[in-house]
């Protein structure tokens, strides 16, 4: 080999090194450049996938390793998330959406399907309304374990999951309790007097927060009980017109909560007044300090009566349910969405 030959090979492997070394280091700025040109949106939906493909592997486990008898999925929307496939052929689980929600293509999408009604709840509150339509429905008994995941309802996002032993460790319902109202009075009467209440406490009238109290069952000892303190509204009309389950009642019933005094309700669902003072009442040490008036007659009424009382609070838009002279339900409000 010549010398000139020897100096252009060298030239030659020179420069080889100098492209193949440049082509080394392009690639991670040429990957870099393809994460800076990711859309936000893009990089959140994929975040948000892979988190709850997280929370639902997590739950599932969970599941697997207590027994439980229900994994509960608590949606805004069927379509909120994307479902893994083992998730959903899971004999336990259970999606559980709005009622309005529900047809026929998502009943043939979902073995399991728990109506909820359209309610701003906090992630606690829709698991609480879904244990208790469970438990009322007779879905679920004392000593059953669940998960329940959920998530924002701003968001599709998962990022709450709770583990429950019905009738032990869930302090926050008496499922007991739940049991006996269902013997008592028809589950949709209760549920749509839960669900109206929780409408009244996150919405007002007229944009201001209102307080009000509804005495369901066990009718003629809490009208004796009690005493009109205006004139019954509901005075006169036939029955039929003032069920609750009358969906035209519903905005009646939020404009007559402003008066003071109770609604009284048959546990087929008819009004028989509102603007009632209810006699009975606890003291209120033996309710939760910053309870009211209001509070005491709900709890009193329902220690000496078989009814079961709501009370929602003016103050803070909390629904509370009282059996037998104690809370054994809160549903508390939900923070306005901001989307």
């Amino acid at each position: 080999m010549t010398t000139d030959d020897s100096k252009k090979s060298t030239a030659d492997s020179e420069q080889t090194r100098k492209t193949t070394t440049k082509s080394k280091s392009e690639k991670p700025a040429a990957k870099k450049q393809a994460t800076k040109q990711l859309e936000p949106g893009v990089a959140e939906a994929r975040a948000i996938e892979a988190q709850n493909r997280i929370i639902l592997d997590s739950a599932g486990r969970v599941a697997d390793r207590i027994g439980a008898r229900i994994f509960f999925l608590i949606l805004e929307e069927p379509g909120q998330c994307k479902l893994p496939e083992k998730i959903l052929k899971r004999k336990d689980f259970v999606l559980a959406v709005p009622a309005k929600l529900i047809d026929e293509d998502l009943k043939k999408q979902y073995k399991s399907l728990l109506p909820m009604p359209t309610l701003q709840l906090t992630r606690l509150g829709k698991i609480k309304m879904a244990v208790m339509r469970s438990l009322s429905g007779h879905m679920l008994s004392q000593g059953d374990k669940i998960v329940c995941v959920t998530g924002s309802r701003s968001m599709s996002v998962l990022d709450a999951m709770l583990v429950l032993d019905i009738g032990k460790e869930f302090e926050l319902l008496g499922s007991q309790e739940v049991a006996n109202i269902s013997t008592q009075v028809r589950t949709e009467i209760f549920e749509e007097l839960v669900t109206i209440s929780s409408e009244l406490a996150n919405q007002g009238r007229e944009g201001k927060p209102v307080g009000a109290i509804f005495v369901l069952g066990d009718t003629d000892k809490v009208m004796q009980l009690s005493r009109q303190m205006v004139f019954n509204p509901f005075h006169g009309y036939p029955e039929e017109e003032r069920n609750i389950l009358d969906p035209t009642l519903r905005e009646t019933i939020k404009e007559f909560a402003t008066i003071d005094g109770a609604f009284i309700i048959r546990d087929d669902g008819v009004i028989m007044s509102s603007g009632r003072h209810l006699n009975a009442s606890l003291e209120n040490e033996n309710l939760p300090q910053g309870l009211g008036s209001r509070h005491a007659a709900a709890a009193g009424i329902t220690s000496v009566t078989n009814a079961t009382a709501v009370a929602i609070s003016e103050s803070t838009g909390m629904v509370r349910i009282f059996r037998n002279g104690k809370i054994f339900m809160e549903l508390e409000k939900s923070a306005p969405n901001k989307r």
